[in-house]
């Protein structure tokens, strides 16, 4: 066997030559032994699935030729798998990918079970994928006591189960109290393949149908290096349950075979473990002196670089005061265990730079089965960093001027802030790259308008108390940023993300402007999103924090209503949402407007609420700026109706809104600003 030759000297670590003697002294052990482990050259067979092999056992394969966690069974021509004491049909399994398709037994073409246990996995042998999400089935509930009846009802009645009033929901179940839970007995979670809950909530699928297209789990064996050690060897690779650990067989007998010829194949065997031991040093120590002949080649550019004095500037735009920002690279260690294009300690503003090379392998060469969502500035992906974290990296569409200058802008503004319901940045790229990504922290559950007009608008998950904070906590994040001088510019359904307990995180901050201290507005083009856009900024040019203040006003209409912002298949005056609600309020058909699934005519709590929010957003909806309150004063009056501290002006809410209707009666409605970009 050839020695690869190196130019330097050949570096034995300590810890590599113990693990050579102790797997060395493992396998001297083992040839002693008599035990015999035959018929691992079989295969597990069963109905569709073919010729599968270690660290699957089951059926003709013995229990010693794989791991105990792997074991299958063949019942009715059908596989299955179990685990955590729930079984499960195997639908698919790639053992090139590493990859098993299941779908429970128990709900196979049925939405009725007698096993009340939720779907749990070893997660040291199984992870669950981007492609699932959680589905929730909800059992014997007392629909007569619901305040709001669920979507999604269906009856079980199974044996020794009489469940007549049952619900699932797709996605995360919020942590925070649903009047509706507290009326059913028992709940079930279980995977499900995210495109088949698309089609689910979209009534392209039924729930039986669903269930039974299962999801998928990746699988990996922690013994897979020595278990390569054996196959390379010409060794079949198995499992002592005796003695709880790995072997490799050889003639149905511990490699090698203890007499004769076998000393020298088992000295053989030991001599080329010791052998490519070495040669993974002698690899390790050409690694390190290239990485370190390579560190100081990117030292000395640095140097050079911040000799130039090349420093990352905002370009300045129509009369906005810019500055330039810190230096373009800084020594401020973040998450070092990620590459970068200048080294570890590489950072624009503080936050970490990423090698391109690095985030196309966290997204898999930017697949598109990993598709978050479609801005108008970017594609986000999901993705997996070498250092575990999970992330969502945003691809902006365009390397040109402008787009920089947006890059620029969103990583300067979301490093000097920090709130919990902003979105966090945790890195990016290269100005200099070939492509411009944005890296930011995963959040899991999609935006609020995916659960108020999307894809889990169906779900039935957004109660009212639920729409209620994720206006107080967007008002909260939206009061903090005007607060450090900066305005959003971009308000909307879209930009607000939910964590997995319906926490908001306010993201997309690519229009945002540093707002100067001693002016009172911004003379710039009108951007944003139509039917969001501030009508006197689309027709004056002049941006402000009551901007915001507008656009948020259409998200509480929104959260009302669950009704898009422009949707051109309503009445031509009803297109843009925000003239629709002015005229629903000022003629008196508010509940002509709310959802009716929110309980509006049954509920005088809700109903109550929901004018006020209304009462509210029709104030954040006025053309002329200086008639719109502040987003502080929307903060404090949205915490004032969850606490229920304007109970004593329930009574008022009509004269309130006459007033207001009567001082507004010769007003026009706000502009439609369909045509801003």
């Amino acid at each position: 066997m050839p020695v690869p030759h190196f130019s330097t000297p050949l570096l034995f670590s300590p810890v590599i030559v113990a693990v050579i003697l102790i797997f060395s002294g493992h396998l001297a052990q083992s040839f002693s032994s008599d035990v015999t482990y035959a018929d691992c050259d079989r295969t597990f067979s069963c109905g569709s699935i073919r010729n599968i092999s270690y660290p699957f056992t089951g059926g003709d394969r013995p229990d010693h030729c794989g791991l105990p966690e792997f074991r299958l069974s063949c019942w009715n021509n059908q596989t299955e798998f179990t685990t955590n004491s729930v079984t499960y049909r195997v639908l698919q399994i790639n053992q090139t990918q590493k990859a098993l398709a299941l779908a429970r037994s128990d709900l196979y073409n049925t939405t009725c079970t007698q096993q009340f246990v939720n779907s749990t996995f070893n997660l040291s042998f199984f992870t669950s994928g981007v492609e699932n999400e959680a589905l929730t089935l909800i059992y014997g509930c007392n629909s007569s006591l619901m305040t709001v009846k669920p979507h999604n009802l269906f009856t079980c009645n199974a044996s020794g189960v009489n469940f007549t009033d049952s619900y699932y929901l797709v996605g995360p179940v919020p942590s925070d109290p649903i009047l509706n839970l507290f009326y059913c007995r028992v709940s079930v979670r279980v995977p499900m393949l995210r495109t088949v809950g698309d089609r689910l909530t979209r009534n392209r699928t039924t729930f039986g149908e669903a269930l039974a297209e299962g999801f998928n789990l990746s699988y990996s064996d922690p013994f897979d290096r020595q278990c390569s050690f054996c196959t390379e060897f010409g060794g079949q690779c198995g499992f002592d349950t005796n003695l709880g650990e790995p072997i490799c067989i050889c003639d149905n007998k511990p490699c090698p075979a203890p007499e004769g010829k076998s000393d020298r194949t088992r000295t053989a065997l030991i001599i080329g473990l010791v052998l490519a031991g070495a040669a993974v040093a002698g690899i390790g120590a050409g690694w390190l002196v290239f990485f370190s002949r390579q560190r100081r080649k990117r030292l000395a550019a640095h140097s050079a670089e911040t000799e130039s004095k090349d420093l990352l500037t905002i370009p300045s735009s129509k009369g906005l005061a810019t500055t330039p920002s810190t230096a373009f690279t800084r020594s401020i260690p973040s998450y070092p265990s990620s590459k970068s294009d200048f080294g570890k300690e590489s950072t624009y503003f503080g936050v970490q730079v990423f090698s391109h090379t690095e985030l196309e392998e966290a997204t898999d060469n930017f697949d598109p089965s990993r598709e978050l969502g479609d801005g108008g500035f970017g594609t986000v992906y999901y993705g997996k960093l070498h250092d575990g974290r999970i992330v969502a990296v945003k691809r902006l569409y365009e390397n040109n001027f402008k787009r920089v200058e947006q890059f620029i802008n969103e990583v300067e503004i979301l490093t000097r802030l920090q709130h919990e319901n902003l979105v966090k940045l945790y890195g990016c790229t290269s100005k200099r790259s070939r492509e411009l990504l944005l890296v930011y922290e995963f959040i899991p559950n999609g935006t609020v308008a995916d659960h108020l007009h999307g894809r889990r608008a169906n779900s039935g998950l957004l109660s009212w108390p639920i729409r209620l904070k994720i206006a107080i906590e967007t008002a909260g994040a939206l009061a903090y940023l005007h607060a450090s001088d900066i305005i959003h510019r971009d308000v909307k359904t879209n930009n607000i993300l939910l964590d997995n307990d319906f926490h908001v995180k306010v993201a997309d901050f690519g229009l945002s402007r540093l707002f100067p201290n001693d002016v009172t507005h911004v003379s710039t083009a009108p951007q944003g999103t139509p039917g969001y856009v501030d009508p006197e900024y689309y027709q004056c040019y002049q941006l402000t924090e009551k901007s915001d203040v507008y656009s948020f006003g259409v998200v509480l209409i929104e959260l009302i209503s669950s009704l898009q912002a422009v949707d051109t298949n309503r009445h031509r005056h009803d297109i843009n949402l925000s003239n629709m609600a002015i005229n629903k309020i000022q003629n008196r058909a508010l509940h002509e407007l709310v959802d009716p699934t929110l309980g509006f005519e049954k509920n005088t709590s809700v109903r109550r609420m929901t004018t006020l929010v209304a009462e509210l957003a029709f104030r954040c909806l006025q053309q002329e700026r200086d008639m719109r309150p502040s987003m502080d004063e929307v903060l404090k009056s949205l915490k004032g109706i969850q606490n229920e501290e304007l109970n004593s002006l329930a009574a008022e809410v009509v004269d309130i809104l006459v007033d207001d209707i009567a001082l507004l009666k010769d007003s026009h409605p706000p502009l439609s600003p369909n045509s801003s970009g």
